[in-house]
């Protein structure tokens, strides 16, 4: 579980994050969404503390990360796993290489163990016979694959993607979806997910938060989102026509 309490965030005397509190479930998937330059990268960022915010908590399963020393936060973040919006893979590593970098780094688990643990972490994003592959030799999905294999290389407590899906075919960015969202259940992560893309609302928004000009505009599910009456949130996700088609046949079952 993930809680952030009144968070603010200024650049130059600008707000971008105005008193955001809310909180990111444990075994769900908690997306941000807002339009761009809303301020969800920039919480995203925050929660992490790549940014320093300027005021308010953040709490992991009650640790406040902006109370941690370097060698804490070091710590905190070999419980979390990363997967960037454009996979962020290491083009001179193979996928083999990719996946165990971070055992590498924050493990003493031997060569056969690290070996043993990469076919795992592989074979559970359904990949097979690549691991020799550079990330210039495969597909957009598989990397995001990939990425997803390594993100969750050390157990994770808490999953971070911003824009999984970005780049990708509709399929491909379904299979993205469904494959983050077993995940999450499967090890019980706390996965938060910064999105465009309303197909990952509608599929797998557990718990929704929508950003507005910095401020906290709206939270639910990926139910509620259908039915809201708040204007700047219908006007985010029924952007598109076929948004706006999936609403009214919605409401069309609904009345029938």
């Amino acid at each position: 579980m993930i809680e952030i309490k009144n968070i603010k965030k200024s650049f130059e005397e600008r707000p971008i994050l105005k008193d955001i509190t809310t909180l990111f479930e444990k075994g769900k998937t908690n997306l941000i969404i807002g339009q761009s330059g809303s301020g969800k990268t920039v919480l995203l960022k925050s929660i992490v503390r790549l940014i320093e915010v300027d005021e308010g908590e953040i709490l992991f399963d009650g640790r406040d990360i902006r109370k941690m020393n370097f060698k804490d936060i070091k710590l905190l973040r070999q419980e979390m796993g990363m997967v960037f919006q454009g996979g962020a893979l290491f083009d001179s590593l193979n996928v083999e290489e990719n996946v165990r970098f971070p055992m590498d780094m924050f493990t003493n688990m031997s060569a056969a163990e690290k070996n043993k643990h990469v076919d795992f972490c592989l074979d559970r994003v359904n990949i097979k016979g690549a691991h020799r592959l550079y990330p210039s030799e495969i597909s957009g999905g598989m990397r995001k694959r990939v990425a997803i294999a390594r993100a969750i290389a050390l157990n994770p407590k808490y999953l971070f993607c911003d824009e999984p899906n970005s780049g990708l075919d509709p399929v491909t960015s379904i299979l993205i979806d469904n494959l983050i969202k077993e995940i999450t259940l499967e090890f019980d992560i706390t996965t938060l997910i910064n999105t465009h893309d309303m197909n990952s609302v509608m599929e797998i928004g557990d718990n929704i938060l929508f950003i507005s000009e910095g401020e906290k505009g709206w939270e639910g599910n990926n139910t509620q989102v259908l039915f809201t009456r708040n204007k700047k949130l219908n006007e985010f996700v029924f952007a598109s026509p076929l948004s706006k088609r999936i609403r009214d046949l919605k409401q069309r079952e609904d009345d029938e």
